[in-house]
C-alpha cells in the first residue's frame, strides 16, 4: 500500500525513528535485507521447530502439512501488512508506536507491555531449551537451575551490542546452526528408524486435541511482530519484504520436511522436543549444535525487549547516538533486567511451560496474525479516502477483516487449550518445559 500514495496519515509523523547524522558515534540504520533475513530465521526457526513432529502424531501427516503450509503463507501475508504499515509510518519502532497511531495512548501502553512480556517469555523458553541441551550433553551432571543460569549469563553478554548490526553476523551463524541441527536430526532418525513404529496419514481428533496440536505450528511462526524493531535498523527499509520472503519460504519448507521426516522414521512415539526421540549419541550431537542458536535466540529476544524501553526513554536524545555513561548504563541494566526476568520465570515459576502457551495465545496470536489486518484497514481508511477506499478494495478489506477475526479466534481458542492442558508443577532441579 505504501507505494500507492505519498500522502501521510493524519495521525502519522514523517520523521524516522532513527536520525542518521555522520557525526553520530552510534549508527543504527546499517542492516541489509540479507542480514535481516538471517536474524529472523535465527529467531523464529529455533526451539519451536523441535515440537512440530509431535503434531503429526496427533492429527496425522496430511492435516499437519496442510496447516503448516497455510500458516507459512498466512504469516507471509501478515508480514507484508506489517512492512507496509512501517513504510507508511517511519516513526514506528515497535508495536507500541503502532498502537499509538491506531488506538491512542492506551493502545501504546498495552501493545508495548505485551511486546516486552512476550519477548521475555520467549527468552525464558530459549533458556529452558538450552538447559535441556546442557543436561543432555552432560548426562544431567548438574541441577537444571545451574544450566539455566549458565544460559542466562552467556545470553546476557551476547545481547549487549547496542545495534542489531552488532548481532547480525552471530545471527547468520545461529541460522546456520539451527538448519544444521534439523539436517543432523533427520539423518540420525533415518539411520535409526524405530522398529514397529506407527505412522498415520490422518487421525480423527476432537477439536481440543486438534487445536492443541496446531498450536505448535501456529506459534512456530510467531515473531514477525518484531519486524518493526528490526526494519527500523535497515539501511533500505523498502527491501524488508525480500527478507520476509526468505524467512517464510525457508521456514515453511524446512518445517514441513523436518516434521515429516522425523515422524516417518520415529512414528507416533515422537517426543517434544523431537531430539529426545533420537538415539543418545545423536541427541547429544544435535543438541550440541542447536545450543548456539538457543543462546542467540534468548539474546535477541532480550535485546529487542530492552531496545523497546531504551528507545522509549531516549528517542532522539544524544544518549541514543553517543557513548555516554548514562546511555550505556541504562542499556546494560535493561538487558540485564530482561534476561533476569526470563531466568526467574524459567526456574521459579512451576507452571512456566503453560504460561508460555498462554502468553503466545494472548500476544503472538494478535501480533503475528490479527493486528496486521487492523493496520491495513487503518491506513486504507486514513490514507486512501475513508470508507469509499475500503469499498473500492473489497478483496483487501475482506482479507484484512478475516485476519483480525483469525487472530481473535487463535487468541481465545489457544488460551483455552493452554489453560486446559495445565497439569502439575515441575519438580525443583528437574525442569521439563514443553
Amino acid at each position: 500500500m505504501h507505494d500507492q500514495t505519498d500522502k501521510p496519515s493524519a495521525t502519522s509523523k514523517t520523521e524516522d525513528v532513527f536520525v542518521e547524522v555522520e557525526t553520530h558515534q552510534i549508527h543504527y540504520k546499517t542492516l541489509s535485507w540479507q542480514l535481516l533475513a538471517f536474524l529472523m530465521i535465527a529467531e523464529i526457526v529455533s526451539n519451536g521447530m523441535l515440537s512440530l513432529p509431535s503434531t503429526l502424531a496427533i492429527v496425522g501427516i496430511v492435516p499437519a502439512v496442510i496447516v503448516q503450509t497455510f500458516l507459512g503463507i498466512f504469516a507471509l501475508y501478515t508480514a507484508k501488512l506489517l512492512i507496509d504499515f512501517k513504510l507508511n509510518h517511519p516513526e514506528v519502532h515497535n508495536m507500541g508506536d503502532a498502537g499509538l497511531i491506531i488506538f491512542g495512548p492506551l493502545g501504546r501502553e498495552v501493545l508495548s507491555l505485551g511486546t516486552v512480556v512476550f519477548a521475555v517469555f520467549a527468552a525464558g523458553s530459549e533458556l529452558l531449551s538450552g538447559q535441556q541441551a546442557l543436561s543432555t550433553l552432560s548426562d544431567k551432571g548438574l541441577c537444571s537451575v545451574y544450566f539455566v543460569l549458565i544460559m542466562a549469563a552467556v545470553s546476557f553478554v551476547v545481547a549487549l551490542p547496542r545495534t542489531l548490526d552488532g548481532l547480525s553476523w552471530l545471527g547468520m551463524l545461529s541460522a546456520i546452526l539451527i538448519a544444521l541441527t534439523g539436517v543432523l536430526a533427520m539423518i540420525g532418525a533415518g539411520l535409526n528408524p524405530v522398529e514397529g513404529r506407527v505412522i498415520n496419514v490422518t487421525i480423527s481428533a476432537s477439536f481440543y486435541e486438534a487445536f492443541l496440536a496446531i498450536t505448535n505450528p501456529v506459534f512456530s511462526y510467531a515473531g514477525t511482530h518484531r519486524f518493526f524493531i528490526l526494519i527500523s535498523e535497515m539501511k533500505e527499509p523498502r527491501d524488508a519484504m525480500k527478507a520476509a520472503w526468505c524467512l517464510q519460504t525457508f521456514a515453511t519448507i524446512f518445517y514441513v520436511v523436518f516434521s515429516v521426516v522425523l515422524y516417518v522414521y520415529i512414528g507416533n512415539t515422537v517426543q517434544s522436543p523431537a531430539l529426545f526421540s533420537l538415539p543418545p549419541i545423536w541427541a547429544k550431537v544435535t543438541f550440541g549444535v542447536a545450543l548456539g542458536n538457543f543462546i542467540f535466540s534468548a539474546a535477541i529476544c532480550s535485546h529487542t525487549a530492552a531496545k523497546l524501553v531504551f528507545i522509549r526513554l531516549f528517542r532522539h536524545s544524544h544518549h541514543l547516538y553517543s557513548h555516554t555513561l548514562l546511555g550505556w548504563g541504562v542499556w546494560t541494566l535493561l538487558c540485564l533486567a530482561a534476561i533476569v526476568a526470563a531466568f526467574i520465570l524459567a526456574v521459579a515459576v512451576p507452571v512456566f511451560s503453560y504460561l508460555i502457551g498462554i502468553a503466545a495465545s494472548l500476544f503472538a496470536a494478535w501480533y503475528t496474525y490479527g493486528i496486521a489486518g487492523a493496520f491495513w484497514l487503518h491506513d486504507t481508511y486514513h490514507i486512501e479516502g475513508g470508507f469509499a477506499a475500503l469499498r473500492r478494495r473489497p478483496l483487501g478489506t475482506a482479507l484484512a477483516s478475516s485476519t483480525v477475526l483469525a487472530g481473535a479466534f487463535i487468541c481465545v481458542a489457544g488460551t483455552y487449550v493452554s489453560i486446559k492442558t495445565r497439569t502439575g508443577p515441575r519438580a525443583a532441579c528437574g525442569i521439563t518445559p514443553s
